[in-house]
């Protein structure tokens, strides 16, 4: 109890509890993240389950009686008879384990080569940096594009569909990584320089040790906005790839796959099958993207 009351005294619980926008934020994204997560007991239907759909129940506008079968759907259904809200829930499932697993990726892989380049300095330093010079001189969809089709070319093609959804990751992640590295090299250099790193050196600790146990957990603070920020971005850029139509498989579509879906039949006046999803990803990324916003304004010692 102690702990939870520390945690609630804390700077950065204060700032939370004072900043309406962050609250808000947290309570729109974790509205959105709870029920995707636990889809499977919240969702009414299983939305891509074939015995499971009529195609009688198709085109059925949200909260209307289906003129066919009398069945209620309260955000409709696509021209499959899917239900809408059961496909958001699903589909914001994938969305969130795709851009989670993604951030998570690039961030180990952008910590690894940061604290890599600022520790070792001349010419790994030099090698790193100007890799990552080249690739944040594309947009890092279009690295996405490219890693995501390279892969699926040594990709045996009966395991395309199954190996999808990781390739997705790997694509996204190796596309984020230079964010996390360019933070950690600075942090880095700027702490191998100070006295306790040059006291575990004295004594003769293992540089291993020193950049694991001392230099990583004082470069976590900015790593952790970073990832933050990116997260949305990562949510971003998979619907994004879901849309192009080279995203995760059409039997585990995304909340890009389902915009994808109702783009088709937004101008035949069926804009419940495309508004939904869409105003769904627009909320979670705008509400990650707000708190990452505040977490960073939170942990910078300078607006305090």
């Amino acid at each position: 109890m102690n702990s939870i009351a520390r945690a609630w005294d804390s700077d950065i619980a204060y700032s939370f509890r004072h900043s309406p926008v962050a609250v808000l934020a947290a309570l729109v994204s974790l509205a959105i993240i709870l029920p995707a997560i636990f889809a499977p007991l919240l969702a009414p239907y299983d939305p891509f389950n074939p015995a499971s759909l009529n195609l009688m129940d198709g085109f059925t506008p949200p909260g209307e009686p289906n003129a066919f079968t009398g069945n209620v759907f309260l955000l409709g259904t696509d021209n499959q008879g899917r239900d809408i809200l059961s496909a958001i829930l699903y589909g914001a499932r994938i969305s969130l384990f795709v851009g989670f697993s993604a951030v998570l990726f690039g961030m180990v892989l952008g910590i690894t080569l940061g604290l890599l380049a600022g520790w070792r300095g001349g010419w790994v330093d030099s090698l790193l940096m100007r890799i990552a010079d080249v690739q944040m001189s594309f947009p890092s969809i279009l690295i996405a594009l490219l890693i995501f089709g390279v892969a699926r070319g040594f990709i045996p093609q009966d395991m395309r569909e199954e190996l999808a959804i990781w390739v997705l990751i790997v694509s996204i992640g190796l596309s984020e990584w230079v964010p996390f590295a360019r933070v950690v090299r600075g942090s880095t250099m700027v702490e191998k320089n100070k006295e306790y790193v040059q006291a575990a050196r004295v004594i003769g600790v293992h540089p291993a040790r020193i950049v694991s146990t001392h230099i990583l957990p004082n470069v976590l603070g900015p790593v952790l906005v970073i990832a933050t920020i990116h997260l949305a971005l990562a949510i971003i850029a998979e619907a994004t790839l879901s849309f192009l139509g080279v995203g995760v498989p059409p039997t585990q579509p995304s909340l890009g796959t389902l915009i994808r879906i109702g783009q088709g039949f937004l101008f035949s006046g069926e804009w419940w099958i495309l508004l939904f999803p869409a105003v769904t990803l627009l909320a979670l990324a705008l509400s990650v993207n707000l708190l990452g916003d505040w977490l960073r304004d939170a942990l910078n010692p300078r607006l305090r």
